[in-house]
């Protein structure tokens, strides 16, 4: 007998919930598939049919929360348009639950290459992508030097906030962002003729 598509989707939304919460609860160090399983009232082989390993549950469970609004607005103004986004990102990582189960997500990153490879294709690409696409058309548009580099740019903006985030867990804040987009937008703009 086949599971119903709806009560497969259902029992999913639970194995993911039981996983966040008990992330949150204990750590993600102490997370196990046993006890998400018991948390979500389910058999563990329920569980490894759905994910061979409790790292890509784990980032399937992080991934399914909310990260609307990362993506950039066009309005003409390329440092505006970032400081959206940037602003965005640091409020949902600088507080529970995105930042801390983030943050234990990137650290199983550094340890499981499926759950790296799944984290850069399904998280960082796009939002790499979409920074990338903005900045290109900002270039187009006349708002950055003509030899401005894109991707070089987006690793300098994105390092810092990473910097803070992972390595000296200093906040993320809109204030930091302000300087972090003055400081690299100062040499990128169009030069004017003298």
């Amino acid at each position: 007998m086949t599971d119903h598509p709806t009560r497969t989707d259902d029992r999913t939304k639970t194995i993911m919930r039981a996983a966040l919460d008990l992330a949150r609860e204990l750590g993600y160090a102490k997370l196990t598939i046993e006890a998400v399983a018991a948390r979500a009232g389910v058999g563990k082989h329920t569980v490894y049919r759905r994910w061979p390993s409790r790292g890509l549950l784990f980032l399937d469970a992080v991934l399914s929360l909310n990260t609307s609004g990362l993506n950039h607005p066009d309005t003409g103004d390329i440092v505006a348009d970032l400081r959206v986004v940037m602003t965005r990102a640091a409020d949902l990582l600088g507080q529970p639950p995105w930042g801390p189960l983030y943050q234990d997500l990137i650290g199983e990153a550094q340890h499981d290459p499926e759950v790296a490879a799944a984290l850069n294709r399904r998280f960082i690409e796009p939002q790499t992508a979409d920074t990338l696409s903005r900045l290109k058309t900002a270039k187009e548009q006349g708002q950055l030097a003509p030899d401005f580099d894109p991707e070089l740019a987006f690793e300098i903006l994105s390092g810092p906030l990473y910097f803070r985030l992972l390595i000296t867990q200093q906040p993320v804040t809109h204030d930091y962002i302000d300087r972090v987009l003055q400081a690299v937008f100062a040499g990128m703009a169009p030069r004017t003729q003298a």
